[in-house]
């Protein structure tokens, strides 16, 4: 079985977060979050690793990969560019926001031969959670064109206390299997209570449910399905909502899992996820990150 590829997804600017956050430094060593759970992920085992950027970043991502972990795994970069649409199709007049993350991935369709593992660039997984995954496709359980696997986190370890987040709300059988998924992009806490919002309406959440932080691991068939189903989302969004419209993963997967051609094997992370969804949050994960080089999970320097 080939080892999984790693793809980090940090084409997006952060508009919450008022910049390119992806290349904000948390270390006093200079280190960004991401050089983290790319150590984690060299550790586990991977070896190989994608960057999905603007082609207007290359020049930042590059030196910043030149200078660290550019020197211990194979790097390579694909541009998510609006303008990658399929044969018929245009840009919305106006639309500045990217297609989401099925089509962060496509971006870097032509570097996939195999399985890989998607992560956002600028979330802090966590050693455990890159172990789990990376395992997962070295079973005969991963073998397959459409294995699916996730990494879930309970709810009330990734809120903000800034403002609203975007989470997968994750419902999983006895087993520790996905049954579905459905991507809330408005929670908070209110009034002592973790709510999403629903239209005009607020619903209460408990604080253990699981949620997807974007880690997901994917056989190269669910790769084809994200390509195949692209049309039909376009069609939908440019008639409903062509500004914002996204594709998301949890979309693939959720038919996947319906028409039985796939299930996601789910694992709960023993680690504390960390982000910096806004721009308030980078002093709390530094000293987060300062922590665990105190307590010896990283070495004073991630890239000697």
């Amino acid at each position: 079985m080939k080892k999984p590829k790693l793809m980090l997804m940090a084409a997006g600017m952060g508009s919450r977060y008022g910049g390119l956050k992806q290349i904000d430094k948390v270390s006093k060593e200079g280190e960004i979050l991401m050089d983290f759970s790319l150590y984690d992920a060299k550790k586990a085992g991977f070896e190989d690793v994608i960057f999905i950027i603007r082609k207007e970043h290359e020049a930042a991502f590059k030196e910043l990969v030149d200078a660290g972990v550019g020197r211990y795994m194979n790097v390579q970069m694909a541009f998510q560019e609006l303008s990658d649409l399929p044969e018929g199709y245009e840009v919305p007049e106006g639309r500045q926001k990217p297609w989401g993350t099925c089509h962060a991935v496509m971006a870097a369709r032509h570097l996939l031969d195999g399985p890989f593992v998607v992560i956002n660039a600028d979330d802090y997984y966590g050693p455990d959670a890159f172990q789990k995954i990376f395992n997962f496709f070295q079973t005969e359980t991963g073998s397959f064109p459409y294995s699916m696997a996730m990494v879930s986190y309970m709810l009330k370890n990734t809120l903000s206390e800034q403002g609203s987040v975007a989470r997968g709300v994750c419902n999983v059988d006895q087993y520790g299997y996905l049954n579905s998924i459905v991507e809330r992009t408005e929670i908070l806490k209110k009034d002592g209570k973790i709510c999403y919002k629903d239209g005009e309406r607020w619903y209460g959440l408990s604080e253990n449910t699981p949620v997807s932080m974007n880690m997901w691991g994917f056989g190269k068939g669910v790769l084809e399905s994200m390509i195949e189903g692209f049309p039909a989302f376009l069609d939908r969004t440019f008639s409903d909502n062509p500004l914002k419209g996204e594709y998301f993963l949890p979309y693939i997967v959720e038919q996947l899992i319906a028409s039985g051609k796939g299930k996601v094997r789910v694992f709960d992370s023993t680690d504390k996820w960390y982000g910096m969804t806004y721009k308030e949050e980078k002093n709390l994960v530094a000293k987060a990150i300062e922590r665990m080089k105190t307590e010896g999970l990283y070495p004073e320097k991630l890239w000697p």
